[in-house]
């Protein structure tokens, strides 16, 4: 939506766009400049409409250090044809096709890629985000740490198991033994019980004053 209206304002006059559109316009171009997830408007062929700035580190960096404007990673090009080669077998429905693209360990991407129908284009633009699921994961893993209240080591060790870490990859990670890891993994899930508990008898005791 905020990717629409910025092209249909870049297609207008500068005198016929009033000052109240423009700074919405402005606005809603600064939200998808500060988003984490990538975002990418091609064209059917394969064109670059507009990028953000994180999809530009990102394609960047599934074409190790060398993206141009002008070419799609054939990674989520690959995608992006499949849902053109598909999209008359399921022309009632939106369709939205994704995949991984995983680099390594700590580097998980989930792309997503849908049509995008936008004023003065005469054919829909594809849509694609892309998301870092390992950075997903840290943001749950830390407000799991706020609220599990865990210690600084704790935390450590439970990033690290969120992001699909074994106890032994942890331990050589960190530099401790697996001993302390499962010592550690322990302290973490009885906080965690504790929290599931008390979460449960408030739950309990709403419902009796209700």
């Amino acid at each position: 939506m905020s990717a629409k209206t910025k092209i249909v304002a870049e297609l207008q006059q500068p005198d016929s766009i009033d000052l109240h559109n423009s700074k919405r316009v402005n606005f809603l171009q600064e939200v998808i400049e500060g988003l984490e997830d990538g975002i990418l408007i091609l064209s059917q062929t394969g064109e670059i409409v507009h990028t953000n700035a994180s999809a530009n580190r990102l394609c960047s960096q599934f074409n190790q250090g060398n993206f141009n404007q002008s070419f799609v990673p054939s990674a989520i090009w690959s995608i992006c044809k499949l849902l053109l080669s598909s999209k008359y077998l399921f022309s009632d429905k939106l369709l939205i096709l994704s995949d991984e693209i995983v680099l390594d360990k700590s580097n998980v991407f989930r792309i997503r890629v849908r049509l995008l129908d936008l004023d003065g284009f005469e054919k829909p633009c594809l849509l694609v985000t892309i998301e870092n699921q390992c950075e997903s994961v840290k943001n749950v893993a830390l407000t799991e740490v706020q609220k599990f209240d865990l210690t600084p080591r704790e935390a450590e060790i439970w990033f690290l198991y969120r992001s699909n870490y074994s106890y032994k990859e942890i331990a050589i990670k960190l530099y401790i033994t697996i001993n302390t890891v499962k010592k550690h993994m322990k302290n973490i899930h009885t906080k965690r019980q504790s929290n599931l508990s008390d979460i449960l008898t408030d739950g309990i005791a709403i419902k009796i004053a209700l």
